[in-house]
């Protein structure tokens, strides 16, 4: 475009506002290294002057420096600039090209429409062009979608090469810690003695523990430190000592570099709607590339895939139906390991706590928690526990010898290499303090603030290494060290007798429940009128156990049926008192434990629907001491004061002290009918009896 042209786009309007001279450079690298490019962008000022605009009116931006022009998120300085635009600030938007402005067409084609509103002209290195002219906005319109498959382009390309290299194993990454590159880029383990020890004691507490708590655990217990190597810094690259935590733990067991494979691909990025970048692990048919023994590394693949296995085990207690659980402190053994006999789900476990103690229940409630159902099964749990245990202690009694003798060695091998770490850490410390000591006495003396810095930094490593030594003592002195002889004849002795290893009090419930973890495959239940057991061993081998359905509280409480038998016996002859009394000399226990009282007595009565020793009475014909009286035509009290004087017969029939009284014989009843009535009913000895 020649200079009249691009003149005539230019109006008295246009040179009245500001001229904004746009700056972009990708990368930092590229702000250092390519000048040239930074100074063609500045060398735009001299077209707008040559334009009219005056030197005054030239406004640069330059924040975005080292920024990418593939979306506006975090270009501050491209967001004013389209700010300014909108506002009508602008007569002139200077780029170098297209892709200096934006390298996304959404964000160019935004910048067009605002400039065409605006009435803005857009100039870059080719030309001026106003984008309210259709044919100047088809160009740019053009160039942005060039810019766009530029950037597309170069990105396939630089691509192509990675993922060459990678398809090959030689691409080159950043290695965990553990793991380096040599000189000629092989991945090879760290050179450092100390490093290696670390990790390698890692994963033999994993193995061993089967849990990255217990591992985290494990290095706090023992006072060891686990190294991490800067990634980001003026300090990048360097190797620092820390306190081992969860996360790092999850990182070096998912990390199939340590296994000596080579991978790539295993992360999918996305941008969000916000800008936000999210990623997330692929599962592993997903991958770009995994070639295993590729490099040297700390466990065999097999290893690495085995403690793949145990970490989805154990992550399985966080999902929708919670299939498997880590072994927990408690007294349920099987906790984790049974299932529903019924529904096929996995039960849960509550306790119940009783003076002091805790009873293991395992109860299905999956469903209904989730529909408000009543919950399919619940069953206590000691009688099942002790149940699987005498069948896991009459089946595997033979190989128990070769376990403890493994245990053993295990024990040793783990308390050696601990004790390596730790000598590890002292001598590195004695490095740093020998090199400050080398170090400050390299110094002229007469330089005192390098020799007041080199003597502090002396003093320091000194502090460390004495600290270092301190720990490493400490810990010796505590540790119990290799096995002695002694000690191992005592736990293969020890180990002959599985039963006694198995009930020791000291075994921990959570090792208890390992071994059945590493035993054990499966446990289903299922109660009817009895409690079926189905248990499978890792060998395939299966079992099927029956036991009886536990009784529930109030069958617990409930009293012997050959005592209630006899106290119907006893309430023939005797009150409630009289047979409580009876039954506590026979040495009879009621359903609670304890002795009989006549209330317990008139509670059993009632339960049992058992006639009371008066009834009883009545039953067979004897008369009440009113029916008696109506009986013979004289007053109650008269029936009593005969009772007493003998004249009739009563028999007690409760503990009031209530009588019932049987029925006179002819011979008695004329004598009394024929005593004058003043004599019955005299008033002197009426007055006594009443």
């Amino acid at each position: 475009m020649d200079a009249m042209a691009a003149a005539g786009k230019v109006t008295r309007e246009h040179l009245q506002r500001d001229a904004y001279l746009y700056i972009r450079q990708s990368t930092l690298k590229q702000v250092i290294n390519n000048t040239e490019s930074t100074q063609r962008q500045y060398a735009l000022r001299g077209r707008a002057i040559a334009l009219g605009w005056d030197h005054s009116q030239i406004i640069v931006i330059d924040t975005d420096q080292g920024q990418s022009g593939a979306s506006a998120e975090g270009r501050d300085g491209f967001q004013r600039l389209v700010a300014e635009v909108g506002m009508g600030q602008a007569g002139i938007v200077l780029g170098l090209e297209v892709s200096r402005l934006a390298r996304n067409n959404t964000d160019w084609h935004r910048l067009l429409e605002i400039c065409a509103l605006a009435g803005t002209l857009i100039l870059d290195e080719d030309g001026l062009y106003d984008p309210g002219n259709f044919n100047d906005r088809l160009l740019l319109g053009l160039k942005g979608t060039m810019s766009e498959a530029e950037l597309h382009l170069l990105k396939a390309r630089l691509r192509g090469g990675v993922l060459s290299k990678a398809r090959r194993g030689e691409l080159v990454q950043p290695l965990p810690v553990g793991l380096v590159y040599d000189h000629a880029e092989r991945v090879v383990l760290d050179p450092d003695a100390s490093v290696q020890q670390a990790i390698r004691h890692l994963l033999a507490t994993f193995a061993a523990t089967g849990s990255a708590y217990a591992v985290v655990k494990a290095f706090a217990d023992a006072g060891l430190k686990f190294p991490r190597r800067i990634r980001t810094g003026p300090n990048k690259g360097e190797l620092t000592w820390g306190i081992l935590q969860h996360h790092r733990v999850l990182q070096i067991l998912h990390n199939p570099r340590y296994a000596g494979a080579f991978f790539y691909g295993r992360r999918h990025e996305r941008r969000g709607p916000g800008g936000k970048t999210t990623s997330h692990v692929l599962p592993r048919e997903e991958w770009t590339v995994l070639i295993t023994d590729a490099h040297p590394g700390y466990l065999t693949w097999p290893e690495f895939e085995a403690n793949q296995t145990r970490l989805a085990e154990l992550a399985a207690a966080h999902g929708t139906d919670r299939k498997a659980s880590p072994p927990r402190e408690g007294a349920a053994l099987l906790q984790g390991v049974v299932s529903c006999g019924k529904c096929g789900r996995r039960m849960t476990v509550r306790y119940q706590h009783y003076k002091g103690t805790g009873k293991p229940i395992y109860l299905c409630q999956f469903d209904g928690i989730r529909n408000a159902v009543p919950i399919c099964q619940t069953m206590i749990g000691d009688q099942i526990d002790a149940a699987v245990s005498e069948l896991l202690l009459a089946t595997l009694t033979p190989l128990t010898l070769e376990v403890a003798l493994r245990v053993s060695d295990e024990l040793a091998a783990r308390a050696e290499e601990a004790d390596r770490l730790r000598a590890a850490c002292v001598e590195r410390a004695r490095y740093r303090a020998d090199l400050a000591r080398r170090r400050y006495l390299a110094v002229d003396p007469s330089n005192r603030l390098v020799a007041d810095t080199l003597e502090a930094d002396w003093n320091d490593a000194l502090r460390e290494l004495a600290e270092a030594t301190e720990e490493y003592e400490r810990a010796k002195n505590t540790a119990t060290g290799p096995l002695s002889p002694e000690t191992r004849a005592k736990i293969t002795a020890l180990a002959a007798d599985f039963p006694r290893l198995w009930n020791d009090p000291v075994t921990p419930m959570r090792e208890r429940k390992r071994m059945i973890r590493l035993l054990v495959t499966d446990v289903t239940l299922t109660k009817t009128d009895h409690i079926t057991v189905g248990v499978v061993l890792r060998g395939g081998q299966s079992h099927q156990l029956t036991l009886p359905r536990p009784q529930t509280a109030w069958e617990l409480r409930q009293t012997d049926p050959a005592v209630v038998a006899a106290l119907d016996e006893l309430l023939d002859d005797h009150t409630d008192a009289q047979s409580a009394d009876i039954l506590n000399e026979r040495g009879l226990p009621s359903g609670m434990g304890r002795p009989f009282t006549r209330g317990m007595i008139i509670h059993l009565r009632n339960a049992y629907q058992l006639r009371s020793h008066r009834q009883r009475l009545l039953d067979a014909g004897l008369l009440t001491v009113s029916e008696l009286a109506r009986h013979l035509g004289v007053h109650f009290q008269t029936v009593k004061h005969w009772r007493r004087d003998g004249i009739i017969t009563g028999i007690l029939a409760n503990d009031k002290g209530e009588y019932v009284y049987p029925l006179p014989g002819p011979d008695l009843v004329r004598p009394i009918i024929g005593r004058p009535r003043s004599s019955v009913l005299d008033p002197e000895h009426s007055a006594t009896t009443r």
